[in-house]
């Protein structure tokens, strides 16, 4: 294909330079011959249109790298190997192109990285990137929170199929591919189904590789919304800190039940044991999700042995559905979780924004003043 795109280049430049001779040539030729002007400026302008004509096709070739990203099927046993942009393993080519650098990880995350080498980092599919889906809600959180718009800077979108790939390159900067052979994650992957656990344990592998190339991360899913800065309140010294489903009031007790919707990691070699550890008891708890087995594997005396520092984010500033936050002068995420089915998600999904739109639309004092909280979960049940 990149050989046809560079065939189709010098086509396309030979045949406008003799476009645009001819043209000349013509005009010359008209004026010469002295034949009416009218003539003559319509060989001129069908040049022109010509190589308009050559040159916005010239553009639109430019996307087929995209679009070659995914011009295999995810199901076939060998996916091609000219193809530079293939995302399936971090290793898959030994001497990358500039163009495979361009669109690969390490460039990725090394444009959407903080100073101190923090990304922001969600996933998706094409049950979730549809026009007016939870993408566009959370990615709209941002631009309406308070002090988050600038956050989408850092906001790397991992896209786990072709079109959930092609729509983020439509709606955001920062999008990487990552396709995991014989797998079909575009579908809406429910609770505890086999495309589920595949999903939720390929994550985890893959934030290993990103604490592995020396990024700290907030992993974020894309239906909670962002409505503050949340890194003014994480622990700076804690390696790792993790939302809950229920908060039991204290950040260190290993009985807070985690939901691994949202958290932020420091990349350092406790955190890096730990998901390889996290990652590898998939085995030791088959048919358990990536949260299931951190609930059992947080009492192991390996996790001491590390050295990790683990915390549970307060509920009251990261909420969900399972226990909402009461305060929105205090919320700084929103998680729709304990929640099944994409319609009732998205229904109090977009219920959650518009009462943030009303909170900021009030005069301050009314905000101090009083203990504003949610309308919501109306259809999200577990």
């Amino acid at each position: 294909m990149l050989q046809r795109r560079f065939a189709f280049r010098r086509r396309c430049s030979t045949f406008t330079t003799i476009a645009a001779s001819n043209s000349y040539v013509s005009a010359m030729f008209a004026y010469s011959s002295s034949l009416p002007f009218r003539r003559t400026l319509q060989i001129l302008l069908l040049s022109a249109a010509i190589s308009l004509s050559c040159l916005v096709l010239l553009r639109e070739s430019h996307s087929l790298p995209y679009l070659h990203l995914f011009s295999f099927s995810t199901f076939s046993d060998t996916p091609p190997l000219s193809s530079p942009y293939f995302a399936s393993s971090l290793g898959d080519v030994d001497e990358p192109s500039s163009e495979a650098d361009e669109y690969g990880l390490e460039r990725v995350l090394k444009d959407a990285a903080t100073e101190d080498r923090t990304i922001i980092l969600t996933t998706l599919n094409e049950a979730w990137a549809s026009p007016s889906s939870v993408i566009d809600l959370f990615l709209e959180s941002f631009r309406i929170g308070n002090h988050t718009r600038q956050l989408l800077n850092h906001l790397v979108i991992i896209a786990l199929d072709k079109k959930a790939f092609i729509r983020c390159l439509a709606v955001h900067i920062h999008c990487f591919a990552l396709v995991t052979e014989g797998v079909d994650f575009h579908l809406e992957a429910y609770f505890m189904t086999p495309d589920y656990l595949k999903m939720m344990w390929r994550r985890i592998d893959f934030l290993r590789t990103v604490l592995e190339m020396g990024y700290n991360f907030v992993f974020t899913d894309a239906d909670v919304m962002w409505f503050r800065d949340p890194f003014p309140i994480f622990d700076m010294d804690a390696d790792f800190q993790i939302a809950c489903d229920h908060y039991l009031g204290i950040p260190e007790d290993l009985d807070n039940r985690p939901n691994g919707g949202f958290a932020f990691v420091k990349s350092n070699n406790r955190s890096i044991e730990f998901y390889k550890y996290w990652y590898s008891s998939r085995e030791t708890y088959p048919g358990y999700h990536d949260q299931d087995v951190l609930n059992k594997i947080k009492y192991d005396p390996l996790i001491d042995d590390i050295g990790l520092k683990f915390r549970f984010l307060d509920t009251a500033y990261f909420g969900g559905f399972c226990e909402p936050s009461k305060d929105l002068n205090l919320v700084i995420t929103m998680h729709a979780n304990c929640c099944i089915g994409m319609n009732s998600k998205l229904h109090d999904l977009r219920i959650m924004i518009e009462d943030w739109k009303q909170f900021m639309s009030l005069p301050p004092y009314v905000k101090s003043s009083s203990i504003l909280s949610w309308r919501v979960p109306q259809n999200c049940s577990i």
